[in-house]
């Protein structure tokens, strides 16, 4: 694993997103940095179309292949989801994630 330092420029707020944010959760919360950790939890069958039609869009890689990977990504989402839980991160649907950074930026902190 590597590390990179980040300067937050007098920012309040800084958003980690992405499959791996997850792995910080924890030490951002033992610094006393945490103001919400979330997984996105979606509807697997919506995810599942979306990455095809995007990842068919793209054309990098044969139709047949993306729809094998699409199948095995939409089989793994739920053991994701747990691990993420798992690493402190709440499980929660989109609208409210963006309902929770909106009030994180507005000044109005939810600690969960």
């Amino acid at each position: 694993m590597s590390s990179r330092p980040f300067e937050l420029a007098g920012s309040p707020l800084f958003v980690a997103e992405g499959i791996f944010a997850a792995e910080i959760v924890e030490e951002c919360r033992r610094r006393g940095l945490l103001a919400g950790a979330y997984a996105l939890r979606r509807p697997r069958g919506t995810t599942f179309v979306r990455r095809l039609a995007r990842d068919l869009a793209e054309q990098r890689k044969a139709p047949r292949v993306l729809f094998r990977r699409g199948l095995a990504l939409l089989r793994a989402e739920p053991a994701v989801l747990r691990r993420q839980a798992g690493l402190g991160a709440r499980p929660a649907p989109a609208r409210e994630v963006l309902r929770r950074v909106a009030d994180l930026l507005a000044g109005h902190p939810h600690h969960h």
